[in-house]
């Protein structure tokens, strides 16, 4: 990489100048004829060797996302976030509630009930969905998510998460980053700051665009206070992926040209800018970009996948929504399959308002449902046969759940106060249960979690204990943790 390049030169009056120790490559390059230099040559072009040569005087390897040796044990070395943005009905998919059948529309029997966030506290409402139990372990799921069920036996489903918000955009910040604010950084933000990226030529965190970007933004995936480098990169589904991939250069040496043009520009801005930081993260930015432009086509030809395949992700579905979906959780495997640290998956725009369903619960929790559940079975299934799924934490999550109470007559509000998510792959234990609502599945009331708990457990389980991984800002060491969270070992294989 041109950024890694070093020149070794004598110095012009070496009699003159006081000795100092030789540095690795000038040792290599000097001892035995330099013959040792053939081999250092061939590892500094990768990028987990290379980025131990020469670091800057603050300590930081030149490479932002050079793989990093994850401090602890790891179960799982990448992460797959399925965000089922707008909070899935937890009543309707994994947590049975019988008793919600028992007393259909009359008045809940729970004291003090608090206010939803429209103030709209209705009659209890049932499931229009029958549960039952699934594969070996007899886990009950609805009959929305079939496909998911066939897999229950991969799943290990925490029914006793909660949030600290009941509104989108904060609940939406504070499931990613752990604040309910934005210009904190993103879960995928402190996992690649963290471990770094197995993937030379692409992005270390992925957003795979599945239609609809959530309430607050692209600070939803924003870096915060880390450095530009952790961003995530919003690949879109289409077959272009990334916008300008193509080179505009008519051949690749003019190309190459460009772009070390350009990285001298950026070393000769350090006398005004002084923030090597920044330069060196420039530099890194722009070569990536040069790589993507050979990686990013290759990523998005799903040619070379096999017919079967693509039917089993729903590539050849009647309904549009699921093609799209199983586009990007076919792309997500590839990505899995390249290194690629972090990948996140919004959802696509099926029902028009995600899984937000204050009206319509039946028709438009089916219509997501329709669009997510081959795919994301499809994932699970891929990735199992493959033999990835065993290093990779694939978690499915709402920012929170829904009422037990009807809104309006055929809508669920939001419920901050317990709801489901589940974890495959990466080390957890399948086909289990952590924790439980009430009888109408509105409070947790046993082994509750909150979302601390939740980011805790997902570091753990990468070889990261959360209270370690740390960023100085603004006087203090930050963490995704914040001074919060418990790592829940029982959820582990």
């Amino acid at each position: 990489m041109a950024r890694l390049a070093h020149r070794f030169e004598l110095p012009s009056t070496p009699l003159l100048r006081p000795a100092r120790p030789r540095t690795r490559r000038e040792m290599l390059l000097q001892c035995a004829n330099g013959f040792g230099a053939l081999a250092a040559t061939a590892l500094w072009h990768e990028r987990a060797f290379g980025a131990l040569v020469g670091a800057p005087r603050d300590g930081a390897t030149l490479d932002p996302l050079a793989p990093r040796a994850a401090p602890l044990p790891a179960r799982a070395k990448q992460v797959i976030f399925l965000y089922m943005d707008g909070g899935p009905s937890q009543v309707d998919t994994f947590d049975w509630k019988p008793r919600l059948a028992q007393e259909h529309g009359r008045p809940i029997q729970l004291a003090n009930v608090p206010k939803t966030q429209f103030a709209n506290v209705g009659t209890v409402l049932q499931s229009p969905w029958e549960f039952k139990p699934r594969g070996q372990s007899g886990l009950m799921v609805s009959e929305l998510l079939p496909c998911i069920a066939r897999h229950a036996d991969k799943l290990c489903v925490v029914r006793s998460l909660t949030s600290n918000f009941s509104e989108h955009p904060g609940a939406n910040y504070f499931l990613h980053s752990g604040h309910g604010q934005t210009g904190r950084p993103s879960m995928g933000s402190w996992v690649t700051y963290g471990l770094g990226s197995e993937c030379r030529d692409l992005p270390g965190f992925v957003v795979l665009n599945g239609g609809l970007v959530p309430p607050g933004g692209l600070e939803t995936f924003g870096n915060g206070f880390l450095p530009a480098s952790y961003q995530a990169s919003l690949f879109k589904p289409e077959s272009g992926l990334v916008a300008d991939a193509a080179p505009r250069e008519p051949t690749a040496a003019a190309q190459r040209a460009k772009l070390e043009l350009l990285a001298e520009l950026d070393r000769a801005a350090l006398g005004r800018v002084g923030d090597r930081g920044a330069v060196e993260a420039a530099i890194a930015n722009q070569e990536l970009a040069f790589r993507m432009q050979t990686s990013v086509p290759e990523l998005a030809d799903l040619s070379g996948e096999s017919d079967a395949t693509k039917t089993l992700y729903g590539l050849d579905s009647p309904n549009e929504h699921t093609r799209r979906y199983g586009r990007v959780c076919l792309l997500a495997r590839r990505l899995v399959e390249r290194g690629v640290r972090f990948i996140e998956l919004t959802v696509p725009p099926a029902a028009g308002d995600r899984w937000d369903q204050h009206a319509d619960l039946k028709n438009a929790h089916a219509a997501n449902a329709l669009a997510t559940d081959q795919p994301i079975a499809a994932l699970l299934e891929d990735l199992a046969q493959r033999g990835l799924l065993d290093s990779t934490l694939v978690v499915w999550a709402g920012e929170f759940g829904r009422t037990p109470m009807a809104q309006g007559s055929d809508g669920r509000d939001h419920n901050p106060y317990g709801f489901t998510v589940w974890l495959a792959g990466g080390g957890v234990k399948g086909g289990t249960t952590y924790g439980a609502t009430d009888d109408y599945g509105y409070f947790a009331v046993e082994d509750r979690l909150e979302m601390h708990d939740l980011h805790a457990t997902m570091l753990w389980l990468l070889g990261i204990d959360h209270t370690q991984l740390t960023f100085r800002h603004s006087g203090r060491d930050m963490r995704l943790t914040d001074v919060h969270g418990e790592v829940v070992h029982e959820l582990f294989a």
